[in-house]
């Protein structure tokens, strides 16, 4: 696990979004999990201004996020797919029909997962896994709990999710209960993990993440078991790491 500290969240998403870019320049033709919520918005600004620039080509990438609410249409303003499409793929040369996303308003929700498994498995899995750190070190919609499941689900969503979700929602009634979410097998089995995080609010979930005991109760505590991830994250989210572990900019443990 490589730890990258940056002083502010600007400088965390040029730093992802640099990493990012040399997956898509040394391999175009990658296929990108891509994740939503607010911390991966500046990677994502970063990139499309390095593509206006024309440093970068997304024409042969392909796309597969990794969650979407039930109940949402993909041209609800809260849904992931519009999420995207706002602020990554309606600014770069995308092809759409390589975007892939669970269907929020699909009747059968086991049908769906196990399309989207099988869809992720059928490209050969994902090259690299863009992850953001939920408050209760959950990645994706992997919520603790005493198991984890190992492909696409549809989950209840904790209290403390929905809460810290309501923000993006007029109120914390709106917010849906459930989602559809990539499972653990195949973000751990991308071949590179980059995790962002930035702020106080994410320092607890970011030490259980890389200093923590290994358990289904810290979701992103797994990828301690992973040999290639990038943790990008600022000083705040970083602060009681450093308790442990010594950072100036980057380490590796």
């Amino acid at each position: 696990m490589r730890i990258y500290k940056a002083k502010d969240e600007a400088e965390m998403s040029r730093k992802a979004a640099n990493i990012i870019s040399a997956q898509i320049i040394l391999k175009p033709d990658s296929v990108l999990g891509l994740a939503t919520g607010s911390s991966p918005i500046g990677t994502y600004k970063q990139l499309i201004d390095w593509y206006n620039k024309g440093d970068l080509d997304f024409s042969q990438i392909t796309a597969v996020n990794l969650d979407e609410y039930q109940g949402l249409a993909p041209d609800n303003d809260q849904s992931y797919a519009y999420f995207m499409k706002e602020h990554l793929f309606s600014h770069v040369n995308i092809n759409p029909a390589n975007c892939f996303i669970e269907d929020g308003l699909a009747e059968d929700p086991g049908a769906e997962c196990i399309r989207y498994t099988e869809l992720i498995r059928g490209l050969g899995g994902i090259d690299l896994q863009l992850l953001g750190l939920g408050p209760n070190a959950h990645i994706g919609f992997n919520e603790p709990g005493e198991a984890l499941e190992k492909d696409t689900h549809l989950v209840k969503l904790k209290e403390t999710t929905i809460k810290a979700n309501s923000r993006f929602f007029a109120s914390e009634d709106e917010v849906p209960k459930y989602a559809f979410t990539m499972g653990i097998k195949a973000i751990m089995q991308a071949r590179c993990i980059v995790l962002v995080a930035n702020g106080e609010a994410k320092a607890e979930a970011l030490y259980k993440c890389i200093c923590g005991t290994i358990s289904s109760e810290a979701p992103a505590s797994l990828l301690q078991l992973h040999n290639n991830v990038f943790v990008v994250a600022d000083e705040a989210a970083l602060s009681l790491v450093e308790k442990e572990i010594p950072i100036d900019k980057e380490v590796t443990i």
